[in-house]
Order: C-alpha cells, then sequence, then structure tokens
C-alpha cells in the first residue's frame, strides 16, 4: 500500500521503519508546511514526494495516510483524509473532545470503505493481549497503572517556549499524552467504569504536568499514574485475590510477571524490536482483507476511551485553546 505521512518527528521515522518492515508499506509521499522539513525527513527515511500543501497531498495517489501532527490537528486532518477517501491511522489521541469523535464516527459511516484507526500502538503488542487474557479469566480486586516520562520538551517549558506538547494551542499535557495509553489498557481490560476522576499537577499555562485519575469499578477501583515532568520506575500491578500481576507502563509492556504464593512466573511474549510494528501490521491486514468486524471493534474501542478521557478532562478543569464554547 501506499503510505502518505503528515508530521516529520521520530515517532514518524519509527511509524515508517515499522511500517516497511512488515512490507505490506510503501512510502509514497511526506507532508509538512516547510519543503526543506519534508525533504530532510525524506532523506533519511525512504523516497518519496514532498508536499507542502495539504490537498495536494490528499489528492495524490495514497491509500493510508499516517497523522502524527500536533494533538488539536489530527481531528480536522483526519476528516480531510476520510473525504479524499484515504484510510486513515492517527496517532493517539485521535480527538480531544467527543464532539470531534462523533464527526469522525458519522465521516466514517458516510465513506463505508474508509477504515479509521487510531494508533495505539500497545493494543497491538502480544503482551496486551497476555494481560487481557489472564484479566479475562481471574476476579479481580483492582489495579494500579503508571507511565511517567521525563519529557524532551519540558526543559523548553521551564526555559519560557512553548512546545506543543505543553501548549493550550496544540491539547498538550500528561493525559492526552501518556495518560491516555493508561485509559486504552484500563478500557481494554475491564471494560468502562461507572465515573471517572482526574486529579491533576498544572502548569503555569493550565496544562497538565502530571496527575491522578481514579477509575471506578463495581467491585475494584484502578488507579492511573501519568506524567511528563518526572521519570518513574514504579511498575504497574493488576491484584487478584492472593495473585499479583506486574508488568512495567502499559505503554512499553516489556515484562509481564505473576506473583503468588510460589513465586514469580514470567508470562512475557516475545514481539517486534519496533513497538510499532505489530499495529502497523494489523492495520494492514484489516485494510487488505476489508475487515470490517475488526475495524469496527477497533473504533468502538477508541470510542469508548475518549468517553472515558472526557470524562477526565471534565473532572480536572483542563481546557484547551480549540474547545467548543
Amino acid at each position: 500500500m501506499k503510505l502518505g505521512v503528515i508530521g516529520t518527528n521520530w515517532i514518524t521515522a519509527q511509524f515508517v521503519a515499522a511500517a516497511q518492515a512488515t512490507g505490506a508499506y510503501t512510502l509514497a509521499a511526506v507532508y509538512s508546511r516547510h519543503l526543506a522539513t519534508a525533504t530532510a525527513f525524506i532523506e533519511k527515511t525512504a523516497p518519496a514526494a514532498a508536499f507542502t500543501d495539504l490537498a495536494a497531498f490528499l489528492a495524490s495517489d495514497l491509500d493510508v495516510v499516517y497523522i502524527a501532527s500536533p494533538n488539536s490537528l489530527h481531528p480536522t486532518q483526519t476528516l480531510q483524509a476520510v473525504a479524499a477517501g484515504k484510510h486513515v491511522i492517527v496517532e493517539k489521541p485521535m480527538v480531544t473532545t467527543v464532539g470531534e469523535l462523533a464527526a469522525i464516527q458519522a465521516a466514517q459511516a458516510a465513506h463505508p470503505g474508509v477504515f479509521v484507526f487510531e494508533a495505539a500502538r500497545h493494543v497491538y503488542d502480544p503482551n496486551f493481549t497476555v494481560i487481557q487474557d489472564f484479566v479475562a479469566s481471574h476476579p479481580i480486586s483492582g489495579a494500579s497503572l503508571a507511565y511517567a516520562k521525563y519529557s524532551s520538551r519540558y526543559d523548553a517549558y521551564l526555559a519560557g517556549e512553548n512546545p506543543n506538547i505543553f501548549s493550550p494551542a496544540f491539547a498538550g499535557g500528561a493525559l492526552m499524552d501518556l495518560g491516555v495509553y493508561l485509559v486504552y489498557a484500563a478500557v481494554a481490560w475491564f471494560g468502562e467504569p461507572e465515573a471517572a476522576q482526574y486529579l491533576p499537577r498544572k502548569l503555569a499555562n493550565g496544562i497538565d504536568g502530571a496527575g491522578i485519575a481514579r477509575l471506578a469499578y463495581p467491585d475494584f477501583d484502578v488507579t492511573l499514574v501519568a506524567g511528563k515532568t518526572y521519570n518513574s520506575t514504579a511498575p504497574s500491578e493488576i491484584y487478584t485475590g492472593k495473585q499479583t500481576l506486574v508488568f512495567d507502563s502499559p505503554g512499553e509492556l516489556n515484562r509481564v510477571v505473576l506473583q503468588d504464593g510460589s513465586g514469580s512466573h514470567d508470562l512475557t511474549m516475545a514481539k517486534a524490536k519496533n513497538p510499532m510494528q505489530d499495529e502497523a501490521r494489523a492495520f494492514a491486514e484489516i485494510i487488505e482483507q476489508g475487515d470490517t468486524a475488526r475495524a469496527r471493534a477497533a473504533m468502538a474501542l477508541a470510542a469508548k476511551v475518549h468517553h472515558v478521557m472526557a470524562q477526565l478532562r471534565q473532572s480536572g478543569d483542563i481546557h484547551f485553546t480549540n474547545d467548543p464554547e
């Protein structure tokens, strides 16, 4: 399939490498606001056409578009790509409001031959499935999921700059970045919570640099810890009676260990070196096979996730520049 990408940062390069490793994609076009940026990206990845006009980019001979622009641009660019008849893989978060979600669902319904995927890469990790299967077969007593990494752009913010990932104009912050990995994991493993509350630690501009969320289920609670202003080595854990399933961040999933009275049992599955390869392969299979059922299931999970994200953002009183009045 001919792949076009919007965005030229490190995550786009990683996705292109993952896509090429599957053998299902060929990089065909790169869109950037600046020609020099697009050209530099092409030089370090693969031969492709460079575009600075989005309409021309979407009108070119592409099968699928990968979107990795700033968060606030994801919904509009997704709608434009769907209208152009392109399959879309959009980085998380796909949307920042449920209204944007509804617009994408309506656009997809109007173009039934077009698939839209949110690139929640960890959902396609084999160790994510290991945990999902474990949860499905055990009574759950509770869970604590953590993902905190000191952002490479936080020093710039502290120096008085306004990097996208910490900007209200681009829907930045811990919840919308690392937090969405945690919400995806919780919703996929435990279902939608009865209630969701977020307690953010806000920066001076109102964006959450870190925060703690509580998801309430009928018989247990799940705690989520997300941060972009510090590094954490805390494990994530799922509790079931005397047993505890221990793993690193749901966004990484490098090791899964079951601890009980008899010791530790390693349940880790081998996975691709590039963490985006499993999702790239899954998306290619769905598109090439026209697997509407899998595509709908992925979108249904995304919809549940973003309804929870909306609750968390509202409870944390987090506002972005482009929020509806």
